[in-house]
């Protein structure tokens, strides 16, 4: 099954959902397996600095690691193509109207929207917003 593309359907059926978790961006200098298991990320990238994990916070604490911010997190539960164009604008836009950062995750089925976590509440009505305007 392929992914949404018609950006209007798309706002219109984001479905924004706000994860109960507490997650962190940590930061390695060397790409280390063993510690990706043990660590259980869920999600990695790698960086030219070296590799960044997003860890819920709980698996962070009590671990010498690199790690700045708070953030929660939004999944919008629309399928949408990693061709879809606009979607990320729009949101990132909204999200900008409320002085609210976002780290935005592409997957293949859905968008992820890492948010503040002081902010997440104020972010997720910002997306639903955007949602009722289309």
């Amino acid at each position: 099954m392929s992914g949404i593309k018609d950006l209007d359907i798309l706002l219109s059926n984001m479905e924004p959902v706000l994860d109960e978790r507490d997650f962190v961006f940590c930061s390695f200098p060397t790409f280390d397996w063993d510690k990706m298991r043990e660590l259980n990320p869920v999600g990695f990238f790698q960086e030219k600095e070296g590799m960044t994990f997003i860890l819920d916070l709980k698996d962070a604490i009590g671990k010498d690691m690199d790690c700045q911010s708070v953030y929660r997190l939004i999944t919008l539960n629309v399928h949408s193509s990693l061709d879809a164009v606009g979607l990320t604008a729009a949101f990132s836009a909204k999200l900008t109207e409320k002085n609210i950062s976002a780290n935005v995750i592409a997957a293949y089925y859905h968008d992820h929207i890492f948010v503040p976590k002081e902010k997440a509440e104020q972010a997720l009505n910002a997306i639903l917003e955007l949602q009722k305007i289309k």
